[in-house]
C-alpha cells in the first residue's frame, strides 16, 4: 500500500513538472514567433493600418484639417460631376479589362500549348510586363498622337487614305496676291472674259510633291463657246521666273477640278486639268463666266483620328493595359494548364468530342479556379489603376478619362489641395477593393485545404 502511494505521488510530481515544462515551452514559442513577426507587424501597421485609419479620420475634416465636417466630404464627393465621371470610367474598366485579359490569356495559353515554338511566343507576349506602366503610357501616347507626323497609327491610316486616293490633291495651295483671284469659302474664283484664258498661278505646293506626270505649264488656247485656262505652280525651284507669268520651267498642276458658275452661282460645267495644267469647259456660252477651283482641291483631307480626344482616350488607355496584362494572364493560365490531368481531355477525344467541345466542356471547367484568381486579381488592379490614366491623356482629355485614383490625387495634390475630400475618395476606393480581396483570400484558403 505504501509503495502504491509513493508511486502515485511520484507520478503527480512528474506530471506537474511536465505541465510546467509544456507551459514554459509554449511561452517560448510565442515569444519566438512574436520576435519573428514583429518587423512584419510593424511594417504592416506603419504602411497599411495607420494610413487607412488616418485617411478615415482625415476624411471627416475640411481642406485645412481644422473644422470637423462629419460626412460632408462624402456628400460633396457623391454630388461632384467629376467623381461620377471617375466612377463611370472605373465601371467601364471593371467590365471590359478583366474579361478581355482573361479571355485573351486563356486563348493564348491554349493555342501556344499546341505549337512547337510556344515558349518563344509566350516570352514575346509576356515582355510588356517588363516595361513600367509609365514607360508603356509614354509609348502609347506617342503611338496614338493625332498628328500623323508623330503618331504611328495615324501615319498608317493617312498612308492608306492617300493610297486609296481619298486625300486632296494640293493641300495648302493658295493664289498669288493682287492677281484678281478671290479666295472665297467655296474655293478660288476668277472672272473669265470671252476670248481670254483664266489663269490660276498658285503657290504653297512643294515641287517635290507634284505628281510624276506633271508637265511644264502652257497657255490654254481660247475656244468658241468654252472657258479655257491654266492652273500652274508659280514657283521655279532654285529661284527665278516672272511672278504670275507662265514659262521659265513652271509646271502645271494636273488633276485639279475646275467649275464654271452661272449668274446665280450654280455650277454649269466642270473639267479637270491636264498634265500641263490646262483645262477647257465646253458649252458655257460666250459671255463673262466665273471660274472656280473648289476648296476640295486644297483642303488638308484626312489627317487621322483623334485617338487621344475625349471620345476615344479611355479606349486607348484600356488597350494599353490589355497589351501589358494579357501576358500575365496567359502565364498564370498556362501554369494551371500544365498541371491538368490530360487523360480527361484524351478520353473526351476518344469518345468523339470535337476540339471545341474538349475546350469548352473539359479544359475551361478544369481551369476555373485559375481563371477566377486571374479575373479577381485583374479587378483589384483595375480598380486602383493610376499610372496609365495619368500619363497617356493630354491635359484637355484627362477630365474625361479620369478614374477614382487619379481623381483622388488631383483633388489632394494636383491643384485641389483638399486632403479631406481626397481622403474620402481613398476610403471609397478601399471599400470597392475589399470585396475582391476577400474573394481572393477565400479562394487561396480553399486551394490550400485541398
Amino acid at each position: 500500500m505504501a509503495t502504491t502511494q509513493t508511486e502515485v505521488m511520484r507520478r503527480v510530481e512528474t506530471g506537474g513538472r511536465g505541465s510546467r515544462h509544456r507551459r514554459t515551452f509554449s511561452r517560448r514559442q510565442l515569444v519566438t514567433a512574436g520576435l519573428f513577426l514583429a518587423p512584419a507587424l510593424i511594417l504592416l501597421g506603419a504602411l497599411v493600418a495607420y494610413p487607412v485609419i488616418y485617411s478615415g479620420w482625415r476624411s471627416l475634416y475640411d481642406a485645412a484639417g481644422t473644422d470637423f465636417l462629419g460626412l460632408g466630404n462624402y456628400v460633396t464627393m457623391f454630388t461632384d460631376p467629376e467623381t461620377f465621371t471617375a466612377i463611370r470610367n472605373n465601371l467601364i474598366w471593371v467590365l471590359v479589362v478583366p474579361i478581355s485579359c482573361t479571355i485573351l490569356g486563356l486563348i493564348f495559353a491554349v493555342l501556344l500549348d499546341k505549337i512547337r515554338w510556344g515558349t518563344a511566343f509566350k516570352l514575346i507576349l509576356f515582355m510588356p510586363m517588363a516595361i513600367s506602366m509609365v514607360a508603356a503610357g509614354v509609348i502609347f501616347r506617342t503611338t496614338f498622337q493625332e498628328n500623323p507626323q508623330l503618331g504611328a497609327v495615324n501615319a498608317g491610316l493617312v498612308a492608306i487614305s492617300d493610297a486609296a486616293g481619298t486625300s486632296a490633291g494640293y493641300p495648302g495651295a493658295r493664289p498669288r496676291p493682287d492677281l484678281g483671284i478671290e479666295n472665297r469659302a467655296g474655293g478660288l474664283e476668277l472672272v473669265s472674259a470671252p476670248g481670254r484664258a483664266a489663269e490660276f498661278p498658285l503657290v504653297g505646293v512643294k515641287p517635290d510633291s507634284l505628281p510624276a506626270g506633271a508637265k511644264p505649264a502652257v497657255a490654254a488656247e481660247p475656244k468658241a463657246g468654252a472657258v479655257t485656262g491654266t492652273v500652274w505652280l508659280d514657283f521655279v525651284k532654285g529661284g527665278g521666273g516672272t511672278v504670275g507669268a507662265l514659262g521659265d520651267g513652271k509646271r502645271g498642276l494636273p488633276g485639279v477640278e475646275v467649275q464654271a458658275l452661272g449668274a446665280d452661282g450654280s455650277v454649269i460645267g466642270t473639267a479637270t486639268t491636264a498634265d500641263d495644267g490646262t483645262f477647257a469647259i465646253e458649252g458655257v456660252g460666250g459671255g463673262e463666266t466665273t471660274v472656280r477651283l473648289p476648296a476640295s482641291n486644297f483642303t488638308a483631307g484626312f489627317q487621322g483620328v483623334p485617338w487621344l480626344g475625349p471620345g476615344l482616350v479611355t479606349a486607348v488607355i484600356i488597350l494599353s493595359y490589355i497589351w501589358i496584362w494579357a501576358g500575365f494572364a496567359m502565364v498564370m493560365i498556362a501554369s494551371g494548364l500544365s498541371a491538368l490531368d490530360r487523360s480527361l481531355q484524351e478520353a473526351a477525344r476518344i469518345d468523339g468530342a470535337s476540339e471545341w467541345k474538349v475546350f469548352t466542356r473539359v479544359t475551361v471547367p478544369m481551369l476555373a479556379p485559375v481563371l477566377v484568381v486571374v479575373f479577381v486579381t485583374l479587378i483589384i488592379n483595375v480598380l486602383k489603376i493610376f499610372d496609365l490614366v495619368y500619363v497617356i491623356p493630354p491635359p484637355s482629355s484627362l477630365p474625361d478619362a479620369t478614374v477614382i485614383a487619379v481623381q483622388m490625387w488631383t483633388v489632394s495634390f494636383g491643384g485641389g489641395n483638399d486632403q479631406g475630400l481626397g481622403s474620402a475618395l481613398s476610403i471609397l476606393l478601399l471599400v470597392l477593393v475589399i470585396p475582391s480581396m476577400i474573394i481572393n483570400v477565400r479562394r487561396f484558403r480553399e486551394d490550400r485545404s485541398r
